[in-house]
């Protein structure tokens, strides 16, 4: 162990896996070290038997559950955009080679106490519940606009600078109403509050394309794919990524004891009396715990059920989004269901998920507009952690940590952590021109 690298990354989350990978494919010389015997830290996977140990002790599983290998459960589970940032990255390392992909059954929205399809084109405006016949006309020239929006092409822009024009004031234009609003700004640009209303319109319009070319791409109900077998095989393929350029993976290494100079840059890591030396470190935040404050909570609630989300058209997979407005809190809270369609149960089990940011301290009250939706369910764990971010200077120290991940079922905002954490390390933007039929596997 006591050799010099380029880069050591602590922890085997999402966010340091695919950046491990990313440096590796950049030729860096890269250790990655976990004290945990497993992949994943707080993004892990588990099957029936760890779920229980890790929420009820040393209870079993009933029987009837079935059994325990057939259960992937991912502990902080998030669709990818089908044309999204990851699914580019995923492209960029080739770490696809060791990924199925599957389409996502449904995405949807809570209006109105009912979950309605969200309408992703101008055609699909005009089929929606959610708006009356008048306002079906508007949302539909909208849509129009947004699909022939083209940034270079002032032709499309019908003499608005949408780096200037706020979404608010683009949206006044076509005249469209708040509950319109809601369903556009939260379903299909993703925000996860109402801020975005008053930023530049330029950032919501590409998100609303990005939304419709990744439907368009698999022709299915939904934006987004996910891998068979779960996230936990993400964590996996980069290390066998990590390992064909060189790179080395250590498990359950204890401590990792990260060393600085005198000048307080990081030299180091000490585990078990041996010290790796490194120029840079990458970790999560539980590796520097004085290098990071906390932000916040995520509430989740995680239920094994016999039976899709009613009124979702029995998808076997789906993404839910509640508006904050819809429920009168100051974020959106997030339904994510999968089943044995990604093999991530057994025939005939769903695992869903409700997840929102923490704003009391009782998780059953509080994600409950949440769990109503999903009828009777077999069984039902709680859990709040705490979102760290750093607070560090890394041009000073040198150390790169990643932000806890949030309440979102989707991987929009847990990529772009990472992609700012590459520039921040390398000093280069990552180039994600590539050819995006590399994942098609997805298609079945």
């Amino acid at each position: 162990m006591d050799e010099e690298y380029d880069v050591i990354v602590l922890g085997t989350g999402l966010k340091e896996c695919i950046l491990s990978g990313l440096l590796s494919v950049d030729r860096l010389k890269v250790l990655h070290m976990d004290r945990n015997e497993y992949y994943g830290g707080e993004s892990t996977s588990l099957n029936l038997n760890q779920l229980w140990k890790r929420f009820r002790g040393d209870e079993k599983p009933p029987v009837h559950l079935g059994p325990s290998r057939d259960y992937n459960v991912d502990m902080i589970p998030k669709f990818m955009m089908a044309n999204g940032t990851l699914v580019r990255v995923l492209i960029h390392t080739e770490v696809t080679k060791y990924l199925s992909f599957k389409a996502v059954d449904g995405s949807y929205v809570f209006n109105k106490g009912k979950i309605h399809k969200v309408p992703a084109n101008d055609l699909e405006a005009l089929k929606s519940p959610l708006m009356g016949i008048f306002e079906k006309r508007r949302a539909r020239k909208f849509f129009m606009y947004v699909q022939d929006y083209e940034e270079t092409d002032p032709k499309t822009h019908d003499g608005m600078n949408l780096t200037r024009v706020t979404t608010r004031e683009l949206i006044a234009k076509f005249g469209l109403d708040d509950n319109t609003v809601d369903v556009i700004g939260h379903a299909l640009a993703l925000h996860r509050d109402d801020y975005y209303l008053d930023q530049p319109a330029l950032d919501t319009v590409k998100r609303m394309k990005l939304y419709s070319e990744s439907i368009a791409r698999f022709q299915g109900g939904s934006p987004y794919i996910y891998p068979l077998y779960g996230l936990g095989e993400l964590p996996q393929a980069f290390a066998r990524l990590s390992a064909v350029y060189g790179g080395t993976y250590m498990l359950n290494k204890p401590e990792c004891k990260v060393e600085f100079n005198e000048e307080g840059k990081v030299s180091g890591v000490t585990s078990e009396g041996e010290t790796a030396r490194c120029k840079k470190v990458v970790c999560d935040p539980s590796y520097l715990p004085n290098k990071v404050r906390k932000i916040g909570k995520v509430a989740r609630a995680i239920c094994i059920m016999s039976h899709p989300i009613p009124n979702t058209n029995d998808s076997h997979s789906v993404q839910i989004i509640l508006p904050q407005k819809q429920l009168g809190r100051k974020s959106d809270m997030y339904l994510f269901c999968c089943s044995y369609s990604h093999m991530v149960a057994p025939k005939g089990k769903f695992i869903a998920f409700v997840a929102a940011d923490a704003e009391t301290n009782k998780p059953e009250i509080e994600l409950k507009p949440g769990i109503d939706l999903l009828g009777p369910v077999d069984e039902i764990f709680f859990d709040v952690y705490d979102r760290y971010e750093p607070v560090n200077e890394p041009s000073l120290d040198n150390c790169f940590i990643s932000t806890s991940y949030d309440a979102t079922t989707h991987f929009e905002s847990t990529v772009q952590d990472v992609l700012s954490m590459y520039t921040m390390i390398t000093g280069k933007v990552l180039d994600l021109s590539v050819d995006l039929s590399a994942a098609s596997a997805a298609e079945e």
